[in-house]
């Protein structure tokens, strides 16, 4: 298949990633927990109690990794050149996913237990209704900026045609 530029393929051809990211251990009530008891910052000096429960909360953090990423419970979150999608399980079935016309802002909505991470929640938005929920993105910034060119280029190639 020829391509006017290497690498970039119509959205109407087929659907191709742009990029992946998996949600962190903010992502969930659990995980943020931990989050905000690692971010206590009571104590003297170098030493205070956020680094003593990080230290103590190790083997529940692993405990809560591993089962993030068990078959049946394994997400991420995957950009491609028409939408956003949740994806879970090994084999990377669409749960629900959001059209790249669909919205027009991105905001960046960090919960208490999150910044210790560092993640949050990229929420997208039509005016002023929320459309879709991305929870627990490592550093969310980046995938938001990702997104909105995603989106951009896309609205400018259907308003080419």
């Amino acid at each position: 298949m020829k391509q006017p530029i290497a690498g970039v393929t119509p959205p109407e051809r087929q659907e191709v990633t742009i990029m992946t990211v998996f949600p962190t251990l903010g992502a969930s009530a659990p995980g943020r927990l931990m989050g905000r008891l690692c971010s206590v910052k009571a104590g003297f000096g170098f030493f205070n109690l956020g680094k003593l429960f990080a230290l103590l909360l190790i083997p529940f953090a692993i405990g809560l990794f591993a089962f993030t990423l068990l078959p049946f419970v394994i997400r991420r979150y995957r950009l491609t050149n028409r939408r956003v999608m949740v994806e879970k399980g090994l084999q990377c079935i669409a749960e629900r996913w959001v059209d790249l016309d669909r919205f027009d802002a991105i905001d960046i909505d960090v919960l208490p237990g999150q910044q210790w991470f560092p993640a949050g929640d990229l929420v997208f938005r039509n005016g002023p209704i929320e459309t879709f929920r991305l929870s627990g993105v490592s550093r969310p910034e980046t995938f938001r900026h990702t997104c909105l060119a995603a989106r951009q280029g896309y609205l400018g190639a259907r308003k080419s045609q």
